[in-house]
């Protein structure tokens, strides 16, 4: 059975919202974790313009409430599911993901899924 987490992001200290949301993107899409991006799905986004796809959507929020985003504002939130070594397949992990995202997210936010097989157990980061 999974292990599932709900962490908040928030901006990266002394950067930009900008370069916080890229760097968490590109860490959950990277090549080298991913099976050079096999294990990547993204709702209402594309991989390769996820971060800035989810930048023009704060910015229509931003315009429509008149709200400016604070320093302290969570920015994303990271689901992060974790499998014991030999539990599943990374593919079955991910499917997993796809699937809680699915259910519980229900396309009402743009997501980006990479399942991660950098160590012993394969692990998803749900941005």
């Amino acid at each position: 059975m999974a292990t599932t987490r709900l962490i908040p992001m928030h901006k990266i200290k002394n950067q930009s919202i900008a370069y916080t949301v890229h760097k968490r993107i590109n860490y959950a899409i990277n090549p080298a974790k991913t099976l050079c991006g096999e294990l990547v799905t993204t709702y209402g986004c594309d991989p390769a313009t996820a971060a800035n796809e989810m930048l023009l959507t704060k910015r229509a929020y931003a315009d429509f409430t008149g709200r400016e985003i604070p320093d302290s504002d969570v920015l994303l939130y990271q689901i992060r599911q974790s499998f014991k070594p030999g539990e599943v397949t990374p593919e079955q992990a991910h499917e997993i993901g796809c699937e809680f995202v699915r259910r519980f997210l229900a396309g009402r936010y743009e997501t980006v899924i990479g399942t991660h097989l950098d160590k012993a157990h394969p692990h998803n980061h749900i941005v």
